[in-house]
């Protein structure tokens, strides 16, 4: 409703200009013509030459008015087009914005009810130490996830490529890579096996903590659809001018189709709504590699697994 209220208004206006211009233009012509014609001239060469230049003045009179009123149809119309076109990338950006406003509102409501339903219960009765603890871990494991997605709903809103290079630095792959796989050791939440496969030592340009969490990220998730008692394999190679990352799971895999939307802001597959998450994973992985000047590939096969490739240009600075 508010871009046909835009489109209609821009419309008028459009065509308010043009005909305004065209008709400055159109008395501008006419004034001139009549203006610069010498009369005089012509009451020399006699009466008929007089009669003929005033039948000129009126034809060209009538070729403009009919001229302005084939423009009253067309600059309509047109200015209609240039409206709607003007308007389209400012309405793309609109409704993703509202997308994204909407799933950040939908991905916030379920941590919070489980804060309020947890804090809610405890206080009705006195419960011992133990439920009261209990209540309060559930309510912190709630909060830790609202902090994780305002981080990352942060990152995807303020990262720009321009920001991201002004503190680029080297940055070691292997030694990255490392980092995560220690993380993952620590994680006392149980799930698979991180094994690092190692290749020769490279290094990127770039921001350290911003490879270092698109990686992470990838490797969670990896673990996250995958059994527990399986493993989780990060390999890295030169491929030419490249450093390529592979993390590889065993796990529940994913469709052409779900492959199709993985990338997307808060799209999560019907078969992984039951797993902890926002759908932001990959979405700040894809804008984190683009912003380094890389790519990332998604390889998946439903029932059989994942292999998500991370490329990144070697350092050139």
């Amino acid at each position: 409703m508010i871009f046909r209220q835009a489109t209609i208004r821009l419309t008028v206006a459009y065509t308010v200009i043009q005909l305004g211009l065209f008709a400055v233009f159109a008395i501008g012509i006419y004034v001139f013509v009549t203006g610069t014609f010498d009369f005089d001239a012509a009451e020399h060469d006699g009466e008929g030459a007089v009669v003929a230049a005033e039948q000129g003045f009126e034809l060209l009179r009538t070729a403009l008015i009919i001229f302005y009123a084939c423009l009253l149809v067309v600059i309509p119309l047109s200015s209609w087009l240039m409206a709607h076109a003007a308007l389209k990338p400012i309405k793309a950006s609109f409704e993703r914005q509202q997308q994204f406003v909407d799933g950040a509102s939908h991905e916030m409501r379920t941590p919070l009810s489980v804060i309020q339903g947890e804090l809610e219960l405890a206080l009705t009765r006195s419960r011992s130490a133990t439920e009261y603890q209990a209540a309060i871990s559930t309510s912190l494991e709630a909060v830790n996830g609202l902090t994780r997605l305002a981080d990352d709903l942060l990152k995807l809103s303020r990262m720009t490529e321009e920001d991201l290079a002004a503190g680029f630095a080297p940055v070691d792959v292997n030694a990255a890579v490392l980092g995560v796989v220690a993380h993952a050791a620590d994680d006392r939440t149980g799930g698979p096996v991180v094994q690092a496969h190692l290749g020769p030592p490279c290094h990127v340009w770039g921001s350290d903590e911003l490879i270092s969490r698109a990686i992470g990220n990838v490797v969670d998730n990896a673990r996250k659809f995958s059994d527990p008692a399986g493993v989780v394999g990060v390999t890295t190679t030169v491929a030419g001018e490249t450093s390529v990352i592979q993390v590889r799971d065993e796990g529940l895999g994913m469709t052409a189709d779900q492959i199709s939307h993985a990338f997307e802001r808060f799209w999560r597959a019907d078969d992984a709504r039951a797993t902890p998450g926002h759908g932001l994973g990959l979405a700040l992985v894809k804008q984190i590699v683009d912003a380094h000047g890389g790519s990332v590939t998604l390889d998946s096969q439903y029932g059989h697994g994942t292999i998500v490739t991370l490329r990144f240009p070697l350092r050139t600075q």
